[in-house]
């Protein structure tokens, strides 16, 4: 029989010290609070003072420091700074233990805890959990933890999917919260419901006047940095985006969508624009309205047509998208003659003159041809005053008869019910009785098909309707400029520009015609 002799192991298995050496384990404590609560502030400096104190009363341990996450909650660590470092710290062979209160304070998340566990554990620190009394090291701790982790990761769900009803029971109710400290114009009232900022909401209403007035939402932003005005955050630079969300955001007329975003998943917390994933609600009238409601469709209107230009209209110059080629119909653009001498020069040209075989005929323009040639065009519109006052009533007179696309929109919306019957009829129907379901899904294709079409259709007759509507104030608008227009004014005014015309078309022959917002054409020459 062979003869078998015990060899004692030397080394500790996770951490490799010596078991003969003895040497103070370096230890740390992890403080977390989820919220900056008074009362939550107050348990994480109680934490703080509980772990030193703790970790300092035992003779072998040596203390490292005590991380802390002050006022975080998250399912996930990435954003943790402090728990972070301190993984940085042990996988650097600067610990050997973490003291921590429980699963739920170390993650909530299952894979982020045993992530963290057995990387730390490869690099010989250990992990010891009071509430649970779970040590990583020992053999029935992964399995504890990760049962403990589990139920922590489904309390956040639970958590999660308990506040998500809650508000969308709220936003079914047509509660509205507002995001004062950072929304322009308004402020929270005494009885916690939002009131109009006087000074903030002028500002609003002054990026509504300049952007009808012409300029684009990069020159609206140049504008109100250069006026010193602070941003909706209080800072002393404007950006574009921020812009175009005053000018696009229903809450300026009285009204909110609500649930304009959603929160895709608890772990990640990631927010993802609701294109019909989630129900929204729209609330109308819910607070006092900054902009006119007949002024914010305007808007509306004004920026769908800008878009529809193209990048041309991105521009800070009043010309943009609104002088044409007479040859190839194609927008005039600024081109910068002699750019680093003295004899420097802007003009406008066509952009795409030398893009044809045959380059385009029409000539170069400066920008004070073109203004000398407006201000003619609008001598000869105002003498013409009273004469196109009749004109432009004709033309609102038309433009307001909307009956023929309201009886055609009712009809379109009538037979959209109709179908909506069907479809649920068919699909009542296959739920009751047996039906042959090649039958069954050919009939639901067919009446999905032909509410799409009604769709699309309604879809176009509204938008005409919406039109006709801005067509319809551009005209009454113009006409009151007009009206109003005492004397002629000596120098050029990109205001004035903008709300009279509508298109300068130049010729070959160096003639240029002025479209008007009223339809009327007046020509000039160079």
């Amino acid at each position: 029989m062979a003869n078998v002799k015990l060899i004692p192991a030397t080394k500790a298995l996770h951490t490799g010290a010596s078991l003969e050496r003895k040497t103070k384990r370096r230890v740390t404590g992890y403080a977390r609070v989820s919220t900056d609560s008074d009362e939550q502030l107050s348990s994480y400096e109680a934490q703080v003072s509980y772990y030193t104190d703790y970790i300092n009363r035992n003779p072998d341990w040596q203390l490292v420091e005590v991380y802390t996450d002050e006022g975080i909650s998250a399912t996930s660590t990435k954003k943790r700074e402090g728990f972070n470092r301190m993984i940085a710290d042990a996988l650097a062979g600067k610990i050997d233990l973490i003291v921590t209160k429980s699963v739920s304070r170390f993650a909530r998340n299952t894979v982020d805890s045993l992530y963290a566990i057995r990387k730390l554990k490869e690099h010989g620190t250990e992990v010891y959990f009071e509430k649970e009394g779970i040590w990583t090291f020992d053999g029935k701790g992964e399995v504890l933890i990760t049962i403990m982790s589990s139920l922590a990761q489904e309390e956040s769900r639970s958590i999660s999917e308990n506040v998500t009803w809650g508000q969308r029971g709220r936003f079914a109710a047509g509660k509205v919260n507002m995001p004062f400290s950072s929304f322009l114009g308004y402020r929270k009232g005494e009885d916690g419901k939002p009131e109009i900022d006087p000074d903030e909401a002028e500002t609003v209403r002054l990026i509504y006047r300049l952007f009808m007035g012409g300029l684009t939402s990069n020159g609206i932003s140049k504008r109100l940095t250069e006026m010193g005005i602070p941003s909706p955050r209080g800072c002393s630079r404007w950006w574009d985006r921020t812009v175009e969300s005053i000018l696009t955001n229903e809450r300026y007329k009285g009204d909110a969508l609500l649930q304009k975003n959603y929160t895709v998943d608890f772990l990640s917390k990631k927010r993802k624009k609701n294109d019909g994933e989630v129900p929204q609600y729209y609330v109308e009238d819910s607070h006092p309205a900054i902009i006119d409601r007949a002024e914010w469709d305007l808007v509306q209107a004004e920026m769908a047509k800008r878009k529809a230009k193209g990048p041309h209209h991105n521009s800070l110059s009043p010309f943009a998208a609104k002088i044409c080629c007479g040859d190839c119909g194609g927008w005039y653009g600024p081109k910068t003659w002699h750019s680093t001498d003295k004899y420097r020069k802007v003009v406008w040209r066509c952009n795409a003159k030398y893009d044809r075989a045959t380059a385009c005929a029409t000539p170069t323009v400066t920008e004070k041809d073109i203004s000398a040639m407006f201000l003619r065009a609008v001598s000869k519109l105002r003498d013409m005053r009273e004469v196109l006052r009749s004109d432009c009533e004709a033309i609102r007179e038309e433009l307001s008869y909307t009956a023929d696309i309201e009886r055609a929109r009712k009809r379109v919306e009538e037979e959209c019910g109709e179908v909506e019957a069907l479809i649920d009829k068919l699909i009542r129907e296959n739920t009751t009785v047996k039906m042959d379901q090649n039958v069954y899904n050919s009939r639901l294709d067919g009446y999905n098909q032909r509410y799409d079409a009604l769709n699309m259709k309604l879809d176009k007759l509204r938008e005409k309707e919406a039109m006709l509507r801005h067509e319809s104030k551009l005209i009454e608008q113009f006409e009151n400029d007009l009206l109003t227009l005492e004397e002629l004014p000596v120098d050029f005014s990109p205001e004035l520009w903008n709300a009279f015309v509508e298109k300068v078309t130049i010729y070959h022959d160096g003639s240029a015609g002025f479209l008007f917002k009223n339809g009327a054409v007046i020509t000039e020459r160079l």
